[in-house]
């Protein structure tokens, strides 16, 4: 059997594992929750981590906690941090509202971690308490969301370099593709031409308006609301301790934190994670769309449009032999899908707060964390293992430009829309292209072929852009 000791809470005693960091109220949790097999997101114990550090350093400066202890807990603290005592944390996800056991269980683990390094045993609190002294001054309700808010921003950062990475990669495309003219397509039917490079550089500025997006909804979440404890009212915190565990959090976390302008709304509200999951799935609509795009574009190869070449990644079929998929690119929509069920999670959970709480902050932590990690792969492989090999079919490309009918809309300014119309359907009817029409003395003139002689010059808006 294995060793175990035995504490005391509000409840009565209870046993808990001698050698586990934790203590009674995780072991609690832990017997009475086995829902999912899911832990907290590393992120969000990284997180509370720093949020801890910081509380214990503010509340020695403040003289809330001896200076010792303090100590000890942000050495504790800066061990969690480097991905140490990870079997620690064993708290599934489903289980309290608010985070309360899983913040129970950081203050156990950091609680008994502090001890030993002051040279105790686990257990022996009287040296570090997990309420009086790494929980001092502080709430649930204050510390998870302001946690969450930490772990996103850190996750986001990560996103960032994903989406750079992709943008420079389809703008290298639309460089290496500008010179190539291919027909443009609206309502999948044949339309006047365009650059390839064109279609890349538009793919590109989405996908820079959608990290636009995400930028605007990482500044909301770097309003904080630590220090507002139980309620908003900020009561068991020492005077001064606001300023400085947001400082030192700051510092910390190398990011840019601010007090909420409410602590009140700071607790109640959850719209920072709404608009933050809002903006992933917008992001997440855009790359559906462009990894579309591509998969069409190089359909085929022989039966389809084939104007691009994507890079093979393996053997697409189990019974056509030398058949390939776009793999990647179907990679990219189940992720982006995933994303978007993320996003309904959270925002049902956004809206189910009541009062003076919103106890649904768990699963908003793990949706968002969870959401934004995978995202933030799903592009990277999409940039190195698809993008930045794509190849261009340049002669399958300009055979369709110069067989599409809408080239006769150039002639539109020249003939009228009518004689266009006419000089389409005539092409048609001939089974021929417009240039080879027009080159029949009886229907064209040499203005009429001139409007249309270079394709790549009707590709280019008369007034740039």
């Amino acid at each position: 059997m294995t060793a175990t000791r035995i504490e005391t809470d509000a409840l009565g005693e209870y046993a808990v594992p001698a050698e586990a960091y934790y203590g009674i109220q995780t072991a609690r949790i832990v017997d009475a929750f086995q829902v999912s097999g899911e832990r907290a997101h590393p992120r969000l114990i990284w997180a509370y981590a720093a949020v801890k550090k910081a509380a214990a350093l503010a509340n020695g400066e403040c003289g809330a906690i001896p200076k010792k202890i303090a100590e000890a807990i942000s050495r504790a603290a800066d061990e969690v941090m480097e991905g140490n005592l990870r079997e620690s944390f064993p708290v599934d996800v489903f289980s309290q509202g608010a985070g309360t056991s899983v913040h129970m269980n950081v203050n156990e683990v950091l609680a008994n971690r502090a001890i030993e390094l002051l040279g105790g045993k686990k257990g022996e609190y009287h040296t570090v308490e997990p309420h009086d002294h790494v929980n001092r001054g502080q709430s649930t309700n204050d510390t998870f969301p302001a946690a969450t808010r930490v772990a996103v921003l850190a996750v986001l950062r990560d996103l960032d370099r994903a989406i750079a990475g992709l943008v420079a990669s389809l703008r290298d495309r639309a460089k290496d593709f500008h010179g190539i003219v291919k027909s443009a397509r609206t309502h999948l039917q044949d339309a006047v031409p365009i650059r390839l490079g064109q279609e890349f550089g538009a793919y590109a500025e989405a996908v820079v308006r959608g990290a636009r997006g995400l930028a605007q909804a990482a500044t909301e979440l770097e309003d904080s609301p630590l220090g507002a404890t139980a309620a908003g009212t900020g009561i068991t915190a020492a005077k001064g301790y606001r300023p400085a565990v947001l400082r030192h959090l700051s510092a910390i976390t190398c990011l840019s934190l601010r007090p909420a302008k409410d602590l009140r709304e700071g607790l109640q509200s959850h719209l920072p994670f709404a608009c933050a999951s809002a903006a992933l799935r917008n992001l997440s609509l855009e790359l559906v769309r462009i990894a579309n795009d591509l998969r069409l574009l190089s359909s085929g190869p022989a039966t389809g449009l084939a104007e691009i070449v994507l890079p093979p990644i393996a053997p697409g079929s189990s019974i056509m032999p030398d058949k390939v998929n776009p793999s990647v690119a179907e990679m990219m929509n189940m992720a982006a899908f995933e994303v978007c069920g993320a996003d309904t999670t959270v925002a049902m959970a956004a809206q189910a707060g009541q009062l003076d709480l919103n106890v649904m902050t768990p699963v908003v932590a793990q949706s968002l964390l969870r959401a934004t990690e995978l995202l933030t792969g799903a592009v990277r492989a999409f940039d190195e293992r698809c993008v930045r090999g794509i190849r261009a079919n340049e002669a399958k490309a300009r055979a369709y430009a110069e067989r599409t009918s809408a080239l006769v809309t150039a002639l539109n300014p020249i003939v009228g829309y009518a004689r266009a119309a006419e000089l389409s359907k005539e092409a048609k009817k001939r089974g021929i292209t417009i240039p080879d029409l027009l080159r029949d003395p009886s229907f064209g003139s040499e203005k009429e072929r001139a409007a249309i002689a270079d394709l790549a010059a009707l590709c280019d808006p008369p007034d740039g852009g």
